[in-house]
């Protein structure tokens, strides 16, 4: 298998995962938060769902953000299914994204971030792109615990 198949099933691997977490949360939640500085259950899905478009961006850019605007300003928030559905073109896309990229390209490309002083071979970037996801999945599985919500099984 090359990398970037490798990179691909992880990231597939990961969203198969987060996805059952996220149908696992009841539209009567949809709103609840832990405290007051945290985000909604709705919140966190959309920050997930956004983030990926974000760094699809910031690698197509290698780094420079510039004058990125989100599909998801001024979006309103309804429904779980409707912030999958949203978000699914701008996933698959990144996926594409990576399939196109070579070995050598894993290595040569750089990710520079100079406001945050990181700067990442493009395969390390891809890879932190899915821990986010995942840490978030574990947040929410947490908020769910706290709230009292039965867990999805995601250890399959």
């Amino acid at each position: 298998m090359a990398p970037n198949d490798l990179i691909i099933f992880n990231h597939q691997e990961i969203r198969r995962r987060s996805l059952k977490v996220f149908r696992g949360i009841p539209a009567d939640f949809y709103q609840w938060k832990p405290d007051e500085e945290a985000m909604t259950f709705l919140e966190s899905v959309r920050h997930v769902l956004e983030a990926v478009h974000l760094y699809h961006v910031i690698v197509d850019r290698r780094g420079n953000i510039g004058d990125y605007v989100s599909p998801w300003d001024n979006r309103p928030y309804t429904n779980l299914e409707d912030e999958i559905a949203f978000a699914q073109p701008y996933y698959d896309d990144f996926l594409t994204a990576i399939k196109a990229y070579s070995a050598e390209e894993l290595e040569s490309i750089e990710i520079v971030r100079e406001a945050l002083g990181q700067r990442r071979k493009l395969g390390d970037f891809l890879l932190r792109i899915a821990y986010h996801e995942s840490i978030h999945t574990g947040q929410l599985l947490s908020y769910m615990r706290i709230a009292g919500i039965e867990r999805p099984n995601i250890w399959d």
